[in-house]
């Protein structure tokens, strides 16, 4: 199905009739995005419901909160809900044609060759470098009592990235590339989105082509070495009628799931750091767990092994979403929970939101790992309560890599170092593009 260009006079036409406001003059919501109060107050949710209107970025948008909404979004029966269109308009400059700004048949065609490279036998074969990473990484921390984690976790799990998704390992280049990641992230949420020298829309652009600049070169020799890592076997991979990748298509998705894998994996274990550092009961739970296990790293199959981490990781996804919410645009005029929406609509979809909503989450703002138990097993309640990783067609091709590495990564650490941070002491997030800590989350640090 070919996504075909709209009349220009239906350019995001919202009916007043779907409930909500267009918030200030000319700016509309932007603030409240960019304090983040946008994916973490409900008050919008209390007042006009679960599919709102709202203004911001110069954009007139809908604002899709709660599971069945949302789930009518990402299940997409009448294929009215594109991805590409929707994300194109924030973030297409800097990750374009990733695999998630790819739409219907495209999508489906680049996914199928993709999953390849997803595979149990590949996964397994990316961790024993993932666990070499990670030790060496590890070994080098410090003991201290100001660790900013945050930082000293982005940068092991670039180092992972590198290794794991590229055989190489960075040297000087490691601050250039992760700076380039993180301006092309932050860059979605411009205010003026044009190239000014300084600002975050132009540092993104700028950002993007140091990205190609590394990856290009060094493609030739990925399509005619035999390499096990992710960017070998996205040069090599064929689907069953033997089509491949281009070298842009190698570019496109490299530079997004490098950025998916590197960003929102810290996001998670900074997330988990904060939390068994304010309950050190399920600190040292998930690390009996570890010494249990009688290893220094991680085999794939010792995952299961790892119940109570494996709650931890899903309870830190719900409290702190690493993808808070997800773009789309429609390519037909349709509804959500009855309500009319026309063609060319930005639709957004709120998953952290989803995520604190007491109707499916008792006391949501508490940490609970064991809602995710097999006793209780809240995410259950509906298919769409818990979505940190999406749902439909584009669910999250990395999710089980992602695990894979929070638990590679975690269980090494928990044997290596206990960490605490002070009494009373909350983590600030900043919500203006994917959340992190405003302070850098720091820890008191000490060996086991």
């Amino acid at each position: 199905m070919a996504i075909e260009a709209l009349p220009r006079k239906s350019r995001s036409r919202v009916p007043s009739a779907v409930p909500g406001d267009t918030g200030l003059p000319l700016l509309g919501h932007t603030l409240s995005v960019l304090k983040g109060t946008y994916y973490t107050d409900r008050t919008r949710y209390d007042r006009y419901g679960p599919v709102t209107r709202m203004n911001a970025f110069g954009m007139k948008a809908v604002m899709v909160q709660g599971p069945d909404g949302v789930g009518e979004v990402l299940q997409n029966r009448d294929h009215a809900f594109a991805s590409g269109p929707g994300w194109s308009y924030l973030i297409g400059p800097f990750f374009r044609r990733g695999l998630m700004l790819l739409d219907f048949d495209e999508h489906h065609a680049h996914k199928r060759i993709m999953q390849q490279a997803f595979t149990t036998e590949r996964l397994t074969t990316y961790l024993d470098p993932m666990n070499d990473v990670l030790g060496l990484g590890l070994d080098g921390w410090i003991e201290t009592p100001d660790l900013k984690i945050y930082k000293a976790l982005k940068q092991l799990t670039l180092d992972v990235a590198t290794r794991t998704f590229m055989g190489a390992e960075l040297g000087t280049e490691a601050d250039e590339l992760n700076r380039a990641f993180s301006d092309c992230v932050r860059a979605g949420t411009a205010i003026l989105r044009f190239p000014m020298p300084g600002l975050r829309w132009s540092r993104g652009l700028s950002g993007r082509r140091r990205l190609e600049a590394y990856l290009y070169p060094q493609i030739p020799a990925k399509r005619a070495g035999a390499g096990t890592d992710l960017f070998s076997a996205l040069c090599q991979i064929t689907d069953e009628d033997g089509n491949g990748f281009s070298d842009d298509d190698i570019v496109n998705h490299m530079i997004f799931l490098l950025m998916a894998a590197h960003d929102t994996t810290t996001i998670t274990m900074t997330t988990m750091a904060y939390y068994l550092a304010t309950h050190p009961e399920w600190q040292e739970r998930v690390r009996a767990e570890s010494v249990a296990l009688g290893k220094d790293a991680i085999s794939f199959t010792d995952q299961e092994e790892l119940v109570s981490l494996d709650l931890v990781m899903k309870e830190c996804m719900r409290l702190v979403t690493a993808v808070p919410g997800v773009a789309r645009r429609t390519v037909k005029p349709t509804q959500v929970l009855g309500i009319d929406i026309p063609a060319d609509t930005f639709v957004s979809c709120n998953f952290h939101g989803t995520h604190m909503l007491d109707e499916y989450w008792p006391e949501p703002t508490k940490f609970d790992p064991e809602r995710f138990s097999a006793e209780r097993h809240e995410d259950k309640v509906h298919r769409n309560a818990w979505i940190p990783f999406g749902n439909g067609v584009h669910k999250c091709i990395g999710l089980y890599f992602g695990g894979m590495q929070v638990k590679a990564a975690m269980h090494q650490l928990l044997l290596r170092y206990r960490w605490s941070v002070p009494d009373g002491y909350v983590m600030p997030v900043d919500w203006s593009s994917l959340p992190r800590p405003k302070d850098g989350l720091p820890v008191h640090l000490e060996r086991v």
